[in-house]
């Protein structure tokens, strides 16, 4: 993905950059970048268990609290 910024009429160095660094960060560019330059563990399946677990538990307590809240 290029990202390009030309200087418009007498526009000067300091919007231009400005202009340049607003547009990376809309593209997402930087952040994509930070995360893939630090290499990041999978998670292991006991913790994937446990994740879902806590999950599912917290779904069931939401969805009972849910029916009572319009009383």
């Amino acid at each position: 993905m290029a990202i390009h910024a030309h200087k418009h009429g007498e526009e000067s160095n300091d919007s231009l950059l400005q202009r340049f660094k607003k547009q990376t960060q809309k593209s997402g560019l930087v952040k994509l970048l930070r995360e893939r330059s630090v290499r990041k563990k999978k998670p292991s399946k006991r913790l994937v268990r446990l994740r879902a677990l806590k999950r599912e538990i917290y779904r069931a307590e939401k969805k009972k609290t849910q029916f009572y809240s319009n009383m």
